[in-house]
């Protein structure tokens, strides 16, 4: 191909999609990564699940589950960083898709509002985002389990 302004050349290379040549098939991630996404994903599920849980039955008279419920929200929110700390690694180094990275990064803010909204007693608000994280999570961890596949001849 010929260059503006001089008889220089280039190669021509194809056109990059998502970081590869289009065209290229997308390879599927290590079965470390699939796997530590997989373990960290449904940890931090339970983790949710446990804090309806605890939720449910400080709401019944249970004056005591309040403690255990903040103490699991402690628990959980770090479970969700180890979970976008896989989701990163599925997406770079692993050319694995981005979305989960950027879904576990979304539900690292609405767990931080869910914090402060806990702390702060505004109910309205966190009851409804705790329903909105659970139903994510729940998505997230089905994904890693039946739709996320690992390179043939890994640990999967």
């Amino acid at each position: 191909m010929q260059l503006p302004g001089g008889n220089m050349t280039r190669m021509d290379t194809p056109p990059l999609v998502a970081g590869r040549p289009a065209g290229a098939p997308r390879t599927r991630p290590p079965g470390w990564i699939v796997w530590w996404l997989r373990i960290a994903t449904t940890a931090h599920l339970a983790g949710v699940l446990g804090q309806a849980v605890l939720a449910g039955l400080f709401v019944t008279g249970n004056v005591d589950m309040l403690v255990q419920h903040r103490d699991n929200a402690g628990l959980t929110h770090t479970m969700l960083y180890l979970q976008l700390v896989a989701a990163i690694l599925l997406w770079r180094p692993g050319r694995g898709p981005s979305w989960p990275a950027w879904a576990s990064a979304a539900l690292v803010a609405l767990e931080t509002v869910q914090v402060m909204l806990g702390l702060n007693r505004v109910l309205a608000g966190h009851f409804p985002l705790g329903v909105t994280i659970f139903g994510v999570s729940a998505v997230m961890a089905a994904w890693t389990w039946w739709g996320l596949r690992a390179r043939r001849g890994s640990a999967t």
